[in-house]
């Protein structure tokens, strides 16, 4: 659930932190004071298109902030696990709105973009209103709503199951049959492993034929070159290395009777002169033994043009042909079994369009029954919610074709009628803010939350309602506050009354600028505010009184 938000520089509100239990949250406050913008800063949250008139006048940037307790929420936590942004089980959404018309996201710290805001949202939190983005809205919500309504899991996970294996069966069958390629396809496989396993050789031993190379190309330099070294070390000349280091010696050892400190320098240049003899020794014989063969170079030379060439035609690195080879071996034998294979492969896939059809019919037949008993529920709930004679259908629109789909046969569609005599249209059609906010709280209180979304906000529910109609939309948002958070924006006393939490939102000025203040309200308080909401500009005693009845009332209902 929503635990906190925190709004800085944000239209009119300088700053604000707010923090939220569970249950059914109130908010309300005088026209204009800014009562939605709670739910602004929610949507922006949740990925809605920033502009810079959000930003507060003489600011240069607004900042957004709301942290979520994701202990009854698996599926935001799976989600921020597969995004590689869980952080000890928290969830923190954060937004920065420039003066620019810029903006950047956050969640828990990390970089994010309006998609990942708008896909984690979706899973914690669900607005209804006159904003754009609601998951009501949505065809495939709406069919997992009935779903999760008819809490047929196990049947809809059953028919998931057998359509994926369907059509990962079909997936090998086409790739075992290959269609009219499948001769051609066998032919190149047989010629391209010809190829690779006449020079394709194993890492260790490609690494000796390059060392080879290497080796037999520079074969008259490495000759040349060592008995050069030979030379300079113990060669005729009066300047080798080796005559140099004896008279060295000679005449330390002199000095060395003069003084035995310099008896260790005298065995350094003993063991120097052994080094040196023993390298001009390994350094002449290396210099014989250089294999000058021209015929053995040739032949290794042949065979890495061969290894490159097939490197460049499979687009592969020299180290990697050797996978390759294992690969085409595995796909031939593959192909030239695929006769038994596909036989094997046909009959399971029949026996799974069967079960699949099986699966199907009783989700079908399940989806069908939970529609008319939610239909039925939601349009009572409308008629006690001031939508005398509105009538909510469901209906289930058979998919064309046989393929089986992980989703069922059918695509759900919610049709609403909100006055009698009016043909029942697409929910998402509707109109009126008003009346479609009071259709989805109806939904919501029929399916008691059924879904998996952590928060509901309700916005403008109250629109064109009043009396007895308040009273009982405020008692079905108090009802639904017990199963799941609710925080609604209101104008109506008799809804403000059923909240087990309330928010004010006043609106300040000091004469030269203007800024709105969000408090938590005790019960003094609650009942200052009913007795406002219900009085107008003059309180009165009685006004007091009847705002106290009313809180009474809502909390021993």
């Amino acid at each position: 659930m929503l635990t906190s938000l925190y709004v800085r520089h944000f239209a009119v509100v300088e700053a604000a932190e707010i923090v939220f239990g569970p249950c059914l949250t109130v908010v309300s406050g005088e026209t204009g004071a800014g009562k939605s913008l709670l739910v602004d800063a929610l949507m922006l949250l949740a990925g809605a298109r920033a502009d810079s008139g959000m930003v507060r006048v003489g600011s240069d940037r607004a900042e957004l902030a709301a942290e979520f307790d994701l202990a009854e929420l698996p599926a935001a936590r799976d989600w921020l696990q597969r995004e590689e942004l869980d952080e000890d089980g928290g969830c923190q959404l954060r937004r920065v709105i420039r003066a620019e018309g810029s903006s950047k996201a956050w969640i828990n710290g990390r970089p994010a973009n309006t998609r990942q805001l708008g896909e984690l949202a979706s899973l914690l939190v669900e607005i209804h209103g006159q904003h754009e983005h609601q998951a009501l809205l949505s065809r495939a919500h709406q069919l997992a709503l009935l779903d999760a309504c008819a809490g047929h899991d196990a049947l809809l996970a059953r028919v998931r199951d057998t359509a994926l294996q369907w059509r990962e069966h079909g997936q090998r069958i086409s790739k075992l049959s290959g269609g009219a390629d499948r001769d051609g396809r066998l032919e190149l496989l047989r010629h391209e492993l010809a190829e690779l396993e006449k020079w394709v050789l194993q890492p260790d031993q490609l690494a000796e034929l390059e060392a080879s190379h290497k080796r037999l190309a520079n074969a008259g330099r490495l000759a040349e070159g060592s008995a050069g070294v030979v030379e300079l070390l113990d060669g005729d000349s009066e300047f080798a290395l080796r005559r140099a280091l004896g008279r060295a010696q000679a005449e330390l050892g002199k000095l060395a009777g003069l003084d035995n400190r310099l008896a260790p320098a005298l065995e350094l240049l003993d063991s120097a002169m052994i080094a040196l003899g023993e390298a001009a020794d390994g350094l002449g014989r290396y210099a014989q033994d250089v294999d000058l063969d021209p015929e053995r170079y040739s032949e290794v030379d042949n065979h890495l043009a061969h290894l490159h060439e097939l490197s460049r035609r499979h687009r592969l690195p020299l180290v990697e042909l050797h996978d390759k080879l294992t690969t085409l071996r595995d796909e031939l034998a593959e192909q030239e079994g695929a006769g038994e294979a596909l036989e094997k492969l046909a009959a399971q896939r029949q026996r799974l369009q069967q079960d699949y059809t099986d699966a199907a019919a009783q989700l079908s037949h399940a989806r069908a029954t939970a529609a008319g008993r939610l239909g039925a529920e939601v349009s009572a709930l409308m008629a006690e919610l001031g939508m005398a004679g509105g009538v909510l259908q469901i209906e289930l629109e058979p998919l064309a074709g046989n393929e089986p789909d992980p989703q069922g046969q059918e695509r759900c569609e919610l049709l609403v009628s909100a006055n009698p005599g009016q043909p029942p249209r697409p929910l998402r059609k509707v109109a009126s803010g008003g009346e479609l906010a009071r259709i989805s709280l109806a939904i919501e209180v029929a399916t008691l939350g059924k879904d998996t979304v952590g928060s509901m906000i309700f916005d403008e529910v109250d629109s064109g309602i009043g009396g007895a109609v308040a009273e009982v939309v405020g008692q079905k948002l108090r009802a639904l506050g017990a199963q799941r958070q609710v925080l609604c924006v209101t104008h109506l006393p008799q809804v403000a009354a059923q909240g087990h939490a309330h928010l004010l939102v006043s609106k300040h000025s000091d004469g030269t600028s203007t800024h709105t203040r969000i408090d938590a309200l005790d019960a003094s308080g609650r009942r200052d505010e009913l007795a406002r909401m219900l009085g107008g500009v003059e309180i009165t005693r009685e006004t007091r009184a009847h705002a106290k009845q009313m809180l009474e009332r809502a909390q021993t209902a």
